[in-house]
């Protein structure tokens, strides 16, 4: 019995997630879809793949062998198609950038249109992600990043630099300016330990009020006035409800860059959405920087 690729594309993504579920919705199929590639790829090979236990699928080492020539020929697959996708002159067909959610709602939105009325032909597909898409596997063709090292593998080009700076709603500002001895409170990002270096020199009466695991949720909870925020400055300009407050200068922060894997590069859409997105961000330079 011949075992299919996609046989072997099962075995390495429940080697990977552990758990059926987990590996059906990497591939894209249900449950029950991978439960009869995995049998099938058992047969197949005579070995027994894995061990079915309540809290998921166990490997064996059969299957940790088998996984591992997969893992390459899922590599070839994707060399390959990337080669392809950077030798492509045609504008049309699907295009799938990844950018932070908050970068899309209040920046990007107006150059993503652009981009669209342009190129018609083009199906621009938005992934709105915070985490890092993997962009050697083709999770995304492009990503436009915050980060001060967009990665080794990847070509990019450096968009804007960026500030951060605190920012509250107008009462917040008029308080501190009031009484620098009145409380203060703080919302900080969950992986933020401590209050920003300084501020206790200048408002001895800070606290930290509440973490949050997400910028979304932080950011709408100080236009609801909960307390202060240090964030980008591009978001705290953007918010309604919020003004800059004076507790400390503004800091250097990471940079916004597009990026791709260089084998895609050249391709026809990707140069094109480069062409939309670089001067969209020089002029939009003044909103990042303070």
């Amino acid at each position: 019995m011949d075992i299919h690729w996609d046989d072997y594309r099962a075995v390495l993504a429940v080697v990977r997630r552990r758990t059926l579920s987990a590996a059906a919705q990497e591939l894209g199929v249900n449950y029950t879809t991978v439960a009869r590639r995995i049998a099938r790829a058992e047969a197949a090979t005579g070995e027994m793949l894995f061990e079915r236990l309540t809290d998921g699928y166990r490997p064996t080492e059969a299957a940790h062998l088998v996984a591992a020539y997969a893992a390459r020929m899922e590599s070839a697959e994707h060399a390959m198609l990337r080669g392809l996708s950077g030798r492509d002159a045609r504008l049309e067909g699907q295009l799938t950038l990844t950018a932070p959610q908050l970068l899309i709602a209040h920046v990007l939105a107006p150059a993503l249109g652009d981009f669209a009325q342009m190129h018609p032909a083009v199906s621009l597909k938005v992934r709105a992600a915070n985490e890092i898409l993997d962009l050697n596997r083709r999770e995304a063709d492009i990503a436009i990043r915050i980060s001060r090292n967009p990665g080794d593998t990847l070509k990019g080009l450096r968009l804007t630099q960026q500030h951060s700076a605190c920012f509250a709603t107008p009462e917040w500002a008029a308080r501190m300016r009031q009484d620098p001895n009145a409380p203060v409170d703080w919302l900080l990002y969950e992986k933020q330990p401590n209050l920003p270096d300084g501020v206790d020199n200048i408002y001895p009466n800070s606290r930290i009020h509440m973490r949050f695991d997400d910028m979304v949720a932080m950011a709408g909870a100080a236009q609801s006035g909960l307390g202060v925020v240090r964030m980008p400055v591009f978001l705290g300009r953007s918010l309604r409800g919020l003004v800059q407050v004076p507790v400390l200068s503004p800091q250097p922060y990471a940079d916004i860059w597009i990026v791709a894997h260089p084998d895609v590069w050249p391709s026809a859409k990707l140069v094109a959405f480069r062409d939309i997105m670089v001067p969209f961000f020089k002029q939009k330079r003044p909103l990042f920087t303070a």
